[in-house]
């Protein structure tokens, strides 16, 4: 069984705040009632949460029914634009993936919404780079679950989970894992088992990282 390296996506593999706050307002601008507006600094705290998550933080005196109605919208507008436009995959990621695959099998989770991950794979032509991806929007349930229902899936034995956030690392302990905490991305860790300021350093990593 070949090794397999389970990535998180926003803040790992690519960046899709500068495209996202905008999409936001536009759907924020269409509804009277709401006055906030976000920056792309914003959409940085919020990357790595589930959409559920999200309408909570922002719209906290909405109940939760319009909180789901106002992010499906959202949702919805950013699949359907990342899909045709992508986002700014940082840099190294392409090559690094072409590397990895050569070694391991590569896999994705995220908290995002069902149909974003599809978007970056589409987007950047990455389809048959990864072997299988999950996401909360899909199942319903948390990272660290989706991390073990992708590994049962595929038979996968013996993985490491990428990420940028403590959610990151929380749910690769929960799956039963080691923990890559990628440092240039958007949140922190605790106690990570590796560290990488960039995703060119992952390959020679992992060659010295039993698994």
């Amino acid at each position: 069984m070949r090794k397999a390296v389970i990535f998180d996506l926003d803040g790992t593999l690519w960046d899709a705040t500068g495209q996202v706050f905008k999409i936001w307002n536009r759907v924020f601008e269409r509804r009277q009632e709401l006055t906030i507006r976000l920056t792309q600094h914003d959409m940085e705290n919020y990357m790595g949460k589930t959409m559920e998550e999200i309408g909570g933080m922002l719209f906290p005196d909405l109940n939760h029914s319009m909180q789901e109605e106002i992010m499906a919208e959202c949702g919805k507008e950013e699949v359907v634009y990342l899909r045709e436009h992508g986002a700014v995959l940082y840099d190294g990621a392409r090559e690094t993936i072409t590397l990895l695959k050569r070694e391991c099998d590569l896999y994705i989770v995220s908290n995002c919404q069902d149909g974003y991950v599809n978007s970056f794979l589409t987007a950047h032509r990455f389809e048959d780079d990864f072997k299988d991806i999950e996401m909360s929007g899909r199942t319903g349930m948390d990272k660290g679950e989706n991390i073990r229902l992708l590994m049962e899936r595929n038979g996968v034995t013996r993985a490491v989970y990428v990420g940028d956030t403590q959610g990151d690392e929380i749910a690769a302990r929960f799956a039963g894992i080691p923990f890559i905490y990628a440092a240039y991305g958007f949140g922190q860790a605790v106690r990570p088992d590796r560290i990488i300021h960039s995703i060119r350093e992952l390959p020679d990593m992992l060659r010295t990282f039993s698994l």
